[in-house]
């Protein structure tokens, strides 16, 4: 069954290029992030990872930590990471989730049979301290993911978590923030005293609150 948003994130426990992962006991009190490619040694796959690995820092600045999954055997991901880390110029800092019997995949609907037939498609999902998941993607095999996306994804997240703001389109860090509707306009100014520009009447801008 379709995971949506709003659920629970399934649990497991599985073997990956780093070890034994207990998902819900790994991720602790952070954010998470649950992302599965196609097969090993497979070029846009190894464009993908690798930017994940030079962005290690960025997730580390979020309090995200990265896991990712293929139907393959931990040593063909050994083996895999290597030439990742040598033609992506980087170096492997993440575990990667082996699954020959599709246990993971199959639970997280990673499997699109139209799509491809055993294999899992791009899928991520953003996962929430409260194991809940809050973002979900699928994008074909043939198109590599903008994780500058995924990024800026969080970042609304773990903003609009905090403070009664939704983030509007293209926004990024240090952009204007929508209040939300809930909030009436009289009660604005003691909510966000930086102030508060009316468009339309449901339309309300405020500076970013936490800058």
């Amino acid at each position: 069954m379709a995971i949506r948003l709003g659920d629970s994130a399934p649990d497991f426990t599985a073997e990956t290029s780093e070890g034994t992962v207990e998902f819900h006991k790994w991720l602790g009190d952070g954010w998470g992030i649950l992302f599965s490619h196609p097969k090993d040694y497979t070029p846009v796959c190894t464009t993908e990872l690798g930017r994940v690995a030079n962005l290690k820092g960025e997730f580390e600045k979020r309090n995200v930590k990265v896991l990712a999954l293929s139907v393959d055997s931990v040593d063909s991901h050994n083996g895999w990471i290597n030439d990742i880390n040598e033609t992506q110029s980087c170096t492997g800092n993440y575990p990667i989730i082996a699954d020959p019997e599709k246990k993971v995949a199959t639970l997280y609907d990673m499997i699109h049979p139209n799509a491809l037939d055993n294999l899992t498609v791009r899928s991520v999902f953003i996962i929430g301290p409260d194991k809940k998941v809050k973002l979900s993607l699928t994008y074909p095999a043939s198109t590599g993911r903008n994780f500058d996306e995924i990024l800026r994804v969080i970042d609304s997240l773990q903003l609009t978590a905090k403070y009664q703001v939704a983030t509007p389109v293209d926004w990024k860090q240090g952009d204007d923030c929508v209040v939300v509707p809930a909030i009436k306009t009289e009660d604005i100014p003691a909510k966000f005293p930086k102030g508060f520009t009316e468009v339309k009447p449901y339309l309300r801008m405020t500076p970013q609150p936490d800058l």
